[in-house]
């Protein structure tokens, strides 16, 4: 929890104007733990721990974090003002204060209690699951708190080896904590951790967060075959979870909260490998394992400890013969200053002894005649050698001592005392993580650890610790806060840490130093302070202590762990802890008990290991490195971890292929796997259908009708067909696989080797309710529309996997009880949100009755077609350069990076390089600025705000302009080499430039991937105006319709990444409407797209929208506050989507059930976002202002609506509302004649009409009949079928079906072609036949052009084709022709030359490419002229023409 506070509270401590308020940062905390429990979906219990008091070991760790973040903020302060810069009257955030015990810390306690009461009872995920909260007052570390109850529950008889764990927090020692409790279904969540390149602060909301998960299932297996060389070396039993215990001590070596780490045994200079190795050349000499369940084996971590103090003398061996160089070089000027002090003192000592030597021979010189000197042998050189260096390794090692931890005598009393202390310091941590605090007040004394070589003597140590008791909450206030903190505490506590009388005040220095040790970044220096002295800080505190206000008292205490649950049969009224900011939980249904603090103590003896059989049961989401073959080594591969290339050696897995299977061969493994379940991308395996499978040549596919996803279970033979690739996909074929084996070999450190076969599936998405024969609800799995590539041998097949679906909702009654929420799926009411109603009486037929509010909708499309005017328009580079007087390479280079190095190129001074670039662009990132750099295809586009700013930058650095034009081909350039005159200073020309651009406001823009399509902020104003304008209008009705379930959804999590409709297309402008609950957007909500994130997979594509209001958790996405969010099309009905299906395909059928015709011609149309791929399967009931049925007489109470069948005879006709493309088209050739003769049918029957009641759509009242909708909307809704197999489509009698499902008496309802075109007009009749319009393909090019040259040259099809049948001589009645005559001539006063010529040519296309589907349904288009519905929107095919038809039936509606 600390983690969550501190960011919600802090994000960016860099920022010295930043101010935030309580109310903001409590709402904040909430929002985050909301999205943390939807991310992790807790199914039986949520902890929340917040630190509390924690254990004198962990306070010096605490003490030193407090005093620098108090001191770094005090210098950010003064450095500001220096500047000159003005800082906020208020004062603030201190982050000290997230401290038990502070009066910010007992506020935040009232107000998690509040939230927690608040979600049980208000959110159904939060009502099956037990919370846990424990707060600041509960002693302990957060993390610590949990894992005491995970050993409590694991200590249980009846505990469930299969229980799955997901610990969130930001600390590495977590890793260790979740692998103590050898539990195998252990996951980790925490943010992702960018490093390298520029500091970015984190982002603040949760919903712009990428998270991670850690999962130690992975982990376990890994070090398993890390030390996997030892199994066959020892002679005691090899166990993985006695190795994992060693690897935990081993890991504590190199430092955590509570010790320091040992002398030059740093991480990132291969420390772990180190252990690691040496741990595995002296485990067969130990006779057994080190760590005994958290008991330190000593006599075996003594032999680890002096093989492992090799390494001491292995490190001053390196810097020994280093220095012998210096000294041959630079004399005694040494780099190490306690290498050099005992380098030195060793030296003096060499000469003294040389000198002694030198006087002997002298001496026997003289004795001897003629002086002959006695020559020093070889011999004596060598031992004299070592032992100078053995002289040179002590005086090292002591000069540490004394310079670090300021000893003046380094006696061997002092070393063993540092040995005892190291060693209980490693006994106490390995207690800590394994049974709990095992003593409150023992602490590590020293600020440094020991060298490995001195750890000696410690196998007959006798380690004891008495537990003694925690301190209370403002003990531990006045030992760990600075002066500057003071006001966090009592007044009557704050002169004891300034006051020079106080009795410690030395324990708060205001100055202080620190220490990187050995270490990179500041945060891991040592700071150096003064220990606080227990009994001292006690001492000086009980005087103080009768000074104490009541509340202090309250919150000067300890208090037990709360622990919560629903309760539906409780309700009161749970009172805000802040009435004005938080209202107060009217209807609480909440319970609460507390847990005593020792209830889930553990005894020492009874934390066991769990044992399962992990083969036997599949957990999704907790990845195994079982079901593939394959071995595994360590190299050097440069896996890519961290955004980074690995460094050192990874552990690379190789599949190995089974050379007797006979599987290889494609027809082997589609008989295998085709139309079946299998799991893909191992080891994170993830459930997928297979649709095909290919080996470069031939491919085997399902031959399925549209919207089929059924799985072949046991013998069942899916249809399948066979395809020959050609070269173009066979390339595509390699690519993939090219693509594949380098993801799985950088990213995963696997090598897959060469591949024979591609597998391609559907991933599942999850669950869908469905209806069986017998009316009984359950739960069908649902797959991905999107088909990807997976190579065979990375393919699970026949596994046992945990379902995890679990669902009491048994029949319709269950999924539909009255006054619940759902949302319409069918025509008309699209995308509307409605309250179930009693629905008994119609049940038992099928349906359901809901009340639907039917809202205002903005009218966005004025707006559509002008965007171009509030839109930042974006030229190539050569329009900036030529308006800069400069050369576009420059435009280019300036808006990316440039490197100025230190000095010149001949003479470079150190790597240090400065970038001056704009950075308004990321090539290898893919990434572009909003409103100042766009990527288009593979050309750069910048906007004016680009050419303002190098404008701005010409003007103050010309010299460096004119540099860098000249020296085009260098990738650095060099201070002295740009600015050579003496006069010049080059490192303060840069400095100048740095300080400019990172305080231009340019430096703090947000880059978004090139692959985003986005809306301006300026047209997002827009939007934003024209949704105001349509809540002033409150025009919001309600209707009430009977509905078949299929056409329902309702939000539910067991159907959560579920797309409500997987036919709908998004496109930027679309109104789209929030259909999940229990998130952060609120249920129901309606919002327009501004921008469309891609990605690879279907499932991960995000949508940028503003939504209509203002909402808790709402981000800020070029629009007004709190208005914005990302969502993906899971949580989202496609309102837009529902209006383009319905105007575009106005067809009616009395066919009610979704009985599709078997169709061999289905098209999967390839390009998603082509407007032409609207998957219209047979039409169903209309109930829209066009709607294509009137009331008639009501009948027993009840209305019935006169239905017109349209074209009964050809209503399963293959071609019928199927888009056909490229083959599918020709295949059809032969169906042309049924074509026209349904083209003849239509038209004859368009004038036959009846007079008919005025609809009561227009008025917006509510109905007061009930409108039976029928299952088969106008486009086919993957959802209820009532037919037995779901999705098989299959050929009904139209007639019949009719008769059965539309609830018309004989008589009143005619099947056959006689077509009611009834419309009324203001009370006139008048007649508008919808006229025929072929489908257009997305690759026409005059199409292209014709949306490309505006409204004035789109496509005029109502006067073209009226035109053609004029030609033909069809005679319609007069009253069609009159206005065939009235729109013509309206619409041709205004062609131009150029749209003149664009109509013939598309007259032309329409007479030779006619389809007769969609030419029924132009023909029973109609327009409503008293409502003239606003024309979707369309993409670029599409929308000039949709506009001209508009204009057209505005200028109608005039004449009339």
């Amino acid at each position: 929890m600390n983690g969550i506070i501190h960011q919600c509270s802090h994000p960016n401590d860099d920022d010295v104007h930043f101010r935030i308020s309580e109310d903001k940062i409590f709402a904040d905390i909430f929002h985050y733990l909301e999205v943390l429990f939807r991310i992790i979906k807790p199914r039986k219990v949520f902890f929340m721990a917040v630190d509390g008091v924690a254990p004198r070991a962990k306070m010096n760790q605490q003490r030193g974090r407090r005093f620098r973040s108090a001191k770094e903020a005090e210098d950010k302060i003064k450095k500001a003002l220096e500047k000159g810069e003005t800082l906020p009257t208020e004062a603030r955030f201190d982050s000290n204060c997230i401290t038990p015990g502070t009066e910010f810390m007992a506020r935040l306690h009232e107000h998690l209690k509040y939230f927690v009461n608040m979600k049980i009872s208000t959110d159904k995920s939060w009502q099956g699951v037990t919370v846990y909260l424990s707060g600041h007052e509960t002693p302990g570390e957060g993390e610590h708190k949990i894992m005491e109850f995970i050993r409590s529950e694991k200590a249980k008889p009846h505990h469930d080896p299969n229980t799955r764990h997901c610990l969130y927090g930001l600390d590495a020692d977590l890793i260790m904590l979740g692998l103590t409790s050898h539990e195998a279904h252990f996951a980790l969540l925490r943010e992702e951790v960018r490093f390298g390149g520029k500091k970015s602060q984190r982002a603040c909301a949760p919903e712009e967060t990428t998270f991670h998960l850690l999962h130690l299932s992975l982990m376990r297996e890994y070090i398993d075959y890390e030390f996997s060389p030892v199994k066959d070396k020892i002679s005691f039993e090899y166990d993985i979870e006695r190795i994992i215990d060693d690897w935990i001590l081993m890991g504590f070596l190199v430092g955590n909260d509570f010790i320091p780490h040992l002398p030059h045994l740093h991480i990132n200079h291969d420390a772990l490998p180190l252990l690691y190795r040496t741990y595995m050349a002296i485990l067969p000499e130990l006779g057994g394992y080190i760590n005994e369940n958290g008991h330190l084996n000593l006599k075996r971590f003594e032999k680890y400890l002096t093989r492992l103090s090799d390494f001491d003398r292995e490190h001053f061996s390196e810097v020994f013969v280093d220095l012998k160089w210096f000294e041959s070089k630079v004399g005694n000027k040494y780099l190490n200053e306690a290498a050099g002090i005992a380098a030195e003192e060793a030296r003096k000592n060499k000469q003294k002894k040389q000198k002694a030597q030198e006087n002997s021979i002298c001496l026997a010189a003289l004795e001897k005649n003629e002086g002959e000197a006695t020559p020093k042998t070889v011999l004596e050189d060598e031992p004299e050698d070592d032992d100078l260096f053995e002289t040179e390794f002590r005086q090292y090692k002591r000069t540490y001592y004394m310079t670090k931890m300021g000893v003046e005598v380094v006696s061997d009393d002092f070393l063993a005392d540092q040995a005892e202390c190291y060693v209980q310091a490693i006994q106490w941590i390995l207690h800590y993580y394994y049974h709990g605090v095992q003593s409150w007040s023992w602490y590590y004394p020293y600020h440094y650890a020991p060298y490995l070589s001195d750890i000696r003597n410690i196998s007959e140590l006798k380690i004891k610790f008495e537990l003694g008791k925690p301190f209370m909450p403002f003990e531990q206030l006045l030992a760990v806060l600075p002066a500057a903190s003071k006001d966090l505490l009592p007044k009557c506590y704050q002169h004891l840490m300034i006051s020079q009388d106080s009795p410690i005040i030395e324990y708060y220095p205001l100055d202080f130093k620190t220490d990187l040790n050995g270490k990179q970044q500041e945060w891991e220096a040592v700071v150096l302070i003064p220990f606080i002295d227990e009994k001292r800080l006690l001492q000086a505190m009980e005087s103080c202590n009768k000074c104490l206000k009541e509340e202090e008292k309250r919150r000067n205490t300890h208090s037990a762990c709360l622990m919560y649950w629903y309760d539906k049969d409780a309700e009161f009224q749970y009172l805000s802890p802040w009435p004005e900011k938080f209202p107060a939980v009217e209807r609480c249904h909440t319970r609460y008990k507390t847990i005593p603090l020792d209830a889930w103590l553990v005894e020492i003896t009874h934390n066991k290991i769990t044992k399962i059989n992990k083969s036997a049961l599949y957990f999704c989401g907790f990845p195994t490195l079982k079901h593939i073959k394959h071995k595994f080594y360590l190299r050097k591969s440069g896996v890519q971890v961290f955004q980074q290339s690995s460094h050192g050696e990874n552990m690379m897995l190789e599949i190995t292929a089974d050379e007797n299977s006979k599987e290889q061969m494609v027809e082997n493994v589609a008989s295998l796997v085709l139309g079946k379940r299998v799991f893909v991308n191992w080891p994170h395996l993830e459930e997928a259908r297979v649709v095909a499978v290919s080996d470069g040549e031939t491919k085997l596919y399902l031959e399925e009708p549209h919207g089929t996803q059924k799985l072949y279970m046991g013998n069942a033979v899916p249809p399948t067909k066979v395809a020959y690739i050609g070269d173009k996909e066979q390339s595509i074929w390699i690519k993939e696989v090219q693509g594949i084996s380098e993801q799985y070999q950088r990213r995963k450190g696997i090598i897959i080797h060469e591949t024979s076969i591609v597998v391609y599936a559907q991933l599942l998405t999850g669950n869908r309710y469905q209806l069986n024969q017998n009316g009984e609800v359950y739960l069908e799995k649902q797959w991905s529309k999107q088909v990807l590539p997976f190579v065979y041998q990375t393919v699970v097949k026949d596994i046992k996997a945990f379902d995890s679906r679990f669902s009491n909702i048994k029949t319709l009654d269950d999924l539909f009880p009255p006054g619940s929420t759902a949302f319409m799926l069918g025509s008309p009411y699209y995308g509307g949100m409605g309250e179930v109603q009693d629905s008994r009486d119609v049940i038992t037929e099928g349906r359901i009755r809901v009340v639907f509010s039917i809202p205002c909708e903005p009218q966005l499309d004025p707006l559509i077609q002008n965007q171009h005017k509030y839109s930042v328009k974006y030229n190539p580079a050569y329009i900036l350069a030529s308006r800069l007087g400069v050369s576009g390479y420059l435009v280019s280079r300036f808006t990316g990076s440039i490197f100025i190095g230190r000095g010149s190129k001949k003479n470079p001074h150190g790597d240090h390089k400065a970038n001056v670039g704009l950075n308004l662009k990321f090539n290898k990132k893919n990434e572009e600025v909003p409103g100042y750099t766009k990527k288009v295809g593979n050309e750069w586009m910048y906007s004016s705000a680009v050419e303002q700013l190098l404008a701005e930058y010409l003007e103050r650095v010309p010299e460096l302009f004119n540099y860098i034009a000249k020296n085009s081909q260098e990738d650095i350039f060099y201070e002295d080499d740009i600015w050579p005159g003496e006069d010049e200073n080059g490192a303060e020309k840069v400095q100048e430039i740095v300080a400019w651009l990172k305080a231009h406001p340019v430096s703090a823009l947000s880059r978004s991937s090139c692959d985003l399509q986005i809306l301006d902020a300026a047209i997002v104003e827009k939007i934003e105006e024209e949704i105001e304008k349509c809540k002033q209008r409150k025009s919001n009705k309600k209707v009430r319709v009977t509905v078949k379930p299929h056409l329902l959804y309702r939000p539910l999590e067991q159907q959560n990444g579920v797309v409500p409709d997987r036919d709908a297309e998004y496109r930027l402008f679309d109104r789209v409407v929030n259909v999940r609950e229990n998130f952060s957007v609120p249920v129901g909500l309606r919002g327009t797209i501004i921008g469309i994130k891609g990605a690879s997979r279907e499932t991960d594509v995000l949508f940028e929208v503003l939504f209509d209001e203002e909402f808790l958790g709402g981000l800020t996405i070029r629009c007004s506050p709190a208005r914005g969010y990302r969502l993906p099309s899971s949580a989202l009905i496609n309102l837009s989507h529902g209006s383009r299906s319905e105007m575009g395909n106005q067809k009616l059928t009395a066919i009610v059930k979704p009985q599709p015709a078997v169709n061999n011609y289905n098209s999967y149309a390839s390009d998603l976002s082509s407007v032409c791929s609207q998957k219209v399967h047979l039409g169903g009931l209309n109930h829209s202002p066009r709607s294509l049925f009137v009331p008639t007489q009501q009948l027993n109470g009840r209305q019935h609506y006169n239905l017109r069948a349209e074209n009964q005879g050809n209503s399963n006709s293959p071609q019928k509302g199927s888009f056909l493309s490229g083959n599918q088209k020709n295949k059809a050739q032969s169906k042309q004649d049924d074509e026209f003769c349904s083209i003849w049918q239509s038209l004859q029957s368009s004038g036959k009409s009846h007079h008919a009641q005025q609809n009561m759509h227009e008025k917006g009242a509510v109905l007061p009949q009930e409108i039976k909708l029928g299952t088969g909307n106008q486009f086919y809704k993957p959802g209820f079928n009532d037919s037995s197999f779901k999705g098989q489509q299959r050929k009904q009698d139209p007639y019949k079906k009719f008769k059965e499902d539309s609830k018309v008496t004989r008589g009143e309802s005619q099947p056959h072609n006689k077509i009611s075109n009834k419309q009324n007009f203001a009370g006139v009749n008048k007649y508008n036949v919808k006229l025929l319009k072929r489908n257009e393909s997305p690759n026409v090019a005059v199409n292209q052009k014709a949306a490309a040259d505006g409204p004035c040259t789109g496509g005029k099809k109502d006067n073209e084709l009226e035109s053609l049948l004029a030609s033909l001589k069809i005679s319609k009645e007069n009253e069609v022709q009159s206005y065939s005559k009235e729109a013509r001539v309206t619409s041709e006063e205004h062609l131009s030359p150029q749209s003149f010529a664009m109509k013939g040519t598309q007259m032309l296309k329409e007479i030779l490419k006619i389809d007769g589907s969609d030419l029924e349904t132009r023909n029973e288009m109609k327009s409503q002229v008293n409502d003239v519905p606003a024309p979707p929107r369309q993409d670029c095919h599409g929308a000039a023409l949709q506009y001209r038809q508009a204009k057209k039936l505005g200028m109608f509606r005039h004449q009339l």
